[in-house]
């Protein structure tokens, strides 16, 4: 037996022949596909990318810089996975999984290269309530018990690719994720922990298409451009425009109840304030800190581009874990273009054929595959369960036309296009409302008509027309001035003004503004449409433009906003508004 075992160690460990920054080359090692592997000396983790003849290509997820042809390389034998289990709520790891916590107490500030730490605590005990008794019958994905994890209750399963079988004997109590604490009738004896594949996608019983909005309480977003929970949104946008800021209301605000960020690629310095901030931040739904429900991934731009790619599978895998115990999830990666980059310079290491900007020729494979693991689903258990998606894009210059923009585009179903132009007029968020777009529409049409008002979505198209007509009549303004124009667009001017100052823009340091709920969103735009109504008959009345604008309460609109018991103030305005146009009607 120790013959064989030794035999078998040989067979795995091969030796390092070419090194090309991240990507190195090793012979003599028997491997498969995505095998993770140790490289060299000091043990770096990689895995292994393509097979070549008797070359085994590995893209390294640490620096690479001192290795040498001739080091050894051994073969794990098991997939890049990631561990699932009590204790991944409140996390913040590097791309692949290593807690930077537990790496600081170890090394200090700097990550040194070779130094494994396991995902989850593997000392701290969990108190474990079974679900199920012995004899029950369970499937692959049932949920047999709970731990409490912060005011997250985590629900332990059994794995997805474990077979059908009765409970033979389950337990209750105090147990680390490794101690087993139920056995099947054939035997099989599980531990609360998972390992999981990050490549491949966790199996549900039905996708499904969704109906319900995921509430962001960004008044644009769910009032102009919704997505649905289990949907797929792109935020692309030039520097300075706002797409972290962005991403961390929608991390805050959102009806998900778990949040999963993913810094893939960014700069250290805005990296450093989401790691500083979300810890402080409050979940405004318990009072607690939102950490509590938030599970972070950092991935620098200093740090190894092979991990960039690690880090965006990694992320996905958790939030489809959580997504199987019947939450629902919303994914921040910020940025794809990172990670893109990334796959730009381990393809060239590989001395592939470049496409369009030397990005690979399957970056649009590889954009789908990672957006088609969103979804609302059928879990394995019968829950409900969504994953939703929103990936930021850093296009170079904020060209929309370069490749990672354009093949998200074509991948997500809501886009939400930032603009630095109106960042530069300090109009937040700064979203292009004329370039914008969202195709979950129609799918949430009934949904909006039922729980918000009957008349929701013609408030909004009539909003969407005022915002498009704006734009063809602002050519003509620039050319000849705004009195050149006839009355009625006069007024439709301004009516587009109240749109875009008091509905869609929108304060995220402010302690009213920076949530606004469907109801307060609807009763804002359909007073702003009061106004528009009540300045059409008056022009058809014959009152002047001059006149319509001087009207008092309309200026008294915008402080609506930031009025948490704003129904009062609103009705007064509004009657305010009734009292002077018909003293306009009067005196015309």
């Amino acid at each position: 037996m120790e013959v064989k075992g030794k035999q078998a160690q040989e067979q795995k460990q091969g030796v390092l022949k070419r090194i090309a920054g991240p990507v190195v080359t090793a012979v003599n090692l028997d491997a498969h596909m995505y095998d993770v592997v140790k490289v060299g000396k000091e043990q770096l983790m990689g895995e292994v990318i393509k097979i070549q003849g008797d070359n085994v290509i590995i893209q390294v997820y640490e620096d690479t810089t001192g290795i040498r042809p001739g080091e050894p390389v051994t073969n794990t034998g098991l997939s890049l996975s990631v561990e699932l289990g009590p204790g991944l709520l409140t996390s913040i790891y590097d791309g692949i999984q290593r807690p930077l916590e537990v790496l600081v107490n170890k090394m200090g500030n700097f990550i040194q290269r070779g130094v494994t730490a396991p995902g989850l605590s593997h000392d701290k005990k969990w108190t474990f309530k079974p679900l199920v008794k012995a004899g029950d019958k369970v499937e692959p994905g049932a949920i047999l018990g709970e731990v409490q994890e912060t005011n997250i209750v985590h629900k332990i399963m059994l794995p997805p690719n474990a077979k059908a079988g009765v409970v033979k004997t389950i337990k209750s109590g105090d147990f680390t994720i490794d101690e087993i604490i139920y056995v099947l009738d054939d035997g099989r004896e599980y531990p609360m922990i998972q390992r999981w594949p990050v490549r491949v996608p966790r199996p549900v019983r039905e996708k499904k298409n969704p109906t319900i909005p995921l509430i962001t309480g960004q008044r644009i977003l769910d009032g102009l451009f919704p997505i649905a929970k289990g949907g797929t949104a792109a935020i692309p946008g030039p520097f300075g425009s706002g797409k972290t800021v962005t991403q961390q209301q929608l991390a805050k605000w959102s009806d998900a109840e778990i949040v999963v960020y993913i810094g893939c690629g960014e700069r250290g310095n805005e990296m450093t304030e989401v790691l500083t901030e979300f810890p402080s931040l409050e979940d405004p739904k318990s009072g607690k800190p939102l950490m509590e429900r938030t599970v972070l991934i950092a991935n620098t731009s200093n740090m190894p581009v092979a991990a960039r790619e690690a880090s965006v599978y990694t992320g996905i895998t958790i939030a489809e874990y959580f997504r199987d115990m019947g939450y629902d999830v919303s994914l921040m990666a910020d940025s794809t273009s990172r990670w893109a980059e990334a796959m730009r310079e381990i393809s060239s290491r590989l001395e592939e054929m470049p496409g369009e900007e030397g990005y690979p020729a399957y970056l649009a494979a590889r954009l789908s595959e990672f957006y088609e693991r969103a979804g609302l689903v059928e879990t394995l258990n019968g829950k409900s369960g969504s994953v939703s998606v929103i990936g930021a894009v850093s296009p170079p210059g904020g060209d929309f036309s370069e490749p990672v923009t354009q093949n998200t585009l074509r991948i997500v179903k809501v886009f939400w296009a930032l603009d630095a132009k109106l960042s530069q007029r300090r109009h937040f968020p700064a979203i292009n409302w004329l370039n914008s777009y969202s195709l979950y529409l129609d799918a949430l049409h009934d949904y909006y008509d039922r729980e918000v008002a009957p008349d929701w979505n013609k408030t909004r198209s009539w909003a969407m027309e005022v915002l498009q007509k704006e734009a063809e009549l602002q050519e003509i303004v620039q050319l000849v001035g705004s009195d050149a124009l006839p009355e009625s667009e006069q007024v439709t001017i301004e009516v587009a003004r109240m749109i875009r100052e008091i509905f869609l823009q929108q304060n995220a340091y402010d302690a009213v503004d920076t949530f606004c709920d469907m109801k307060k969103q609807y009763d804002m735009m359909k007073a702003i449409k009061l106004f528009a109504d009540y300045a059409y008959a008056a022009q058809l009345a014959g009152v002047s433009p001059a006149q319509i604008l001087s009207v008092k309460s309309k200026n008294e609109l915008p402080q609506i906003k930031f009025i948490k018991d704003y129904k009062p103030e609103l009705a007064k305005i509004e009657k305010d508004m009734d009292a002077e146009f018909n003293t306009l009607r009067s005196a015309a």
